[in-house]
């Protein structure tokens, strides 16, 4: 476990949405960081100057302020630039998402992370990579075919906004009326030989009344998922056996842990576990949940265990 001198130099990477979302811990953190050390700071206004500050960082320890996604999207950048293996990677969490930070052993708090940033050690933390040269570092899991995703409204649900069918809305003036009003282009106060037309109004106030609006599309409930799960080329589950959620987590000293859980047909069905350095997951179209992300849908993925791959400096203590 490596340790740091106070006078190394500090490459500070701080994710625009930290930076909307709580800009006085980002001011805490990098007043701290710049107290302990030599600091160059880089605010990056979307991926594209992430990477290249990152890219460009030279003989600087990055140190990532932001959530969840930027840190997984430096380690990310750093992996396929292949440049983990000699890079110790600092984070101070500022923003929404933080469960992964907190579960890797990085402090939550602005100060307390800033001051293991300049105290902490170098772990070494292994890494899950797959074939399409992405990285997880938490863990991932497949859930029910139809599972709802993060952040999907539900179906139904009238958005933000939006005025529902049978609504009364406020026209022009100030005046309540049915939604529309105020925007047809047909005037429907004009005269016709000096005869008004208030009549006009009350009729299409009645058709928009009595008119049904679309049905919503019903929710489809989650079902059971029929993948084929490989550890290591061995089979452990197979096509023909429905499954309620597969996860796989790194277990530590280069082994990758799987649960697979069966449907359960009258009694509780016992998960299924393994141990190995590789699996595989093919079938139908499937979603996957890494690291607080949602991935797919794709057919086939496999997931290799890179031990000791991710240096993360944590507190002397974690």
């Amino acid at each position: 476990m490596a340790t740091f001198a106070t006078s190394e130099q500090l490459l500070v990477v701080i994710d625009p949405l930290a930076r909307q979302a709580d800009g006085e811990s980002v001011r805490i953190a990098k007043d701290v960081l710049s107290a302990g050390a030599a600091t160059k700071v880089c605010l990056p206004e979307g991926p594209q100057e992430f990477a290249r500050a990152l890219a460009r960082r030279g003989a600087r320890r990055p140190v990532v302020v932001g959530d969840d996604q930027a840190l997984v999207r430096a380690v990310g950048l750093l992996h396929r630039q292949r440049e983990l293996a000699g890079c110790a990677l600092s984070m101070v969490p500022v923003g929404g998402v933080l469960s992964l930070a907190g579960a890797l052993g990085v402090p939550t708090g602005a100060v307390a992370a800033a001051r293991a940033v300049l105290e902490g050690a170098e772990r070494r933390l292994d890494l899950l990579v797959d074939d399409s040269d992405g990285v997880v570092l938490g863990g991932l899991r497949i859930p029910p075919v139809g599972f709802p995703e993060a952040g999907a409204s539900p179906a139904g649900a009238t958005a933000v906004g939006a005025t529902a069918v049978g609504a009364t809305a406020v026209g022009p003036g100030g005046s309540a009326g049915p939604p529309g009003d105020g925007d047809d282009d047909t005037d429907d106060s004009g005269d016709l030989g000096g005869v008004s037309r208030p009549w006009l109004r009350t009729c299409r106030s009645l058709v928009r009344t009595l008119v049904p609006g679309r049905p919503a599309r019903a929710a489809t409930a989650p079902g059971p998922s029929r993948l084929r799960v490989e550890v290591d080329g061995e089979t452990l589950v197979d096509l023909d056996q429905p499954l309620e959620a597969v996860s796989v987590t790194p277990g530590g000293s280069g082994l990758v842990q799987v649960e697979v859980q069966p449907v359960s047909v009258g009694a509780e069905a016992v998960p299924l576990l393994a141990r190995g350095h590789r699996v595989t997951v093919s079938g139908a179209d499937f979603r996957y949940r890494a690291d607080s992300g949602v991935t797919g849908p794709v057919r086939r993925r496999t997931w290799t265990v890179r031990e000791s791959a991710l240096g993360l400096v944590l507190p002397p203590t974690a």
